[in-house]
């Protein structure tokens, strides 16, 4: 499997969101958007696009799989 990276801690602090409020846009805990921004998760597909109309951005801009 590839490494993973993420890209989400700068995506989020662009639309001046804390991990709470982006946690509560989508649904999930925040200690689940501090453990994506470490790259410690890797989401499913609906938290990714839930996550990528919360942030305003492409999705494969977020999380980068090599």
């Amino acid at each position: 499997m590839g490494e993973f990276e993420c890209r989400l801690k700068q995506f989020r602090q662009l639309k001046e969101l804390t991990q709470e409020q982006l946690a509560e846009k989508v649904g999930v805990r925040r200690e689940t958007i501090m453990r994506l921004e470490k790259a410690q998760y890797n989401p499913s597909l609906k938290l990714a696009v839930d996550i990528s109309r919360a942030v305003g951005a492409p999705i494969e801009e977020i999380f980068i799989f090599d």
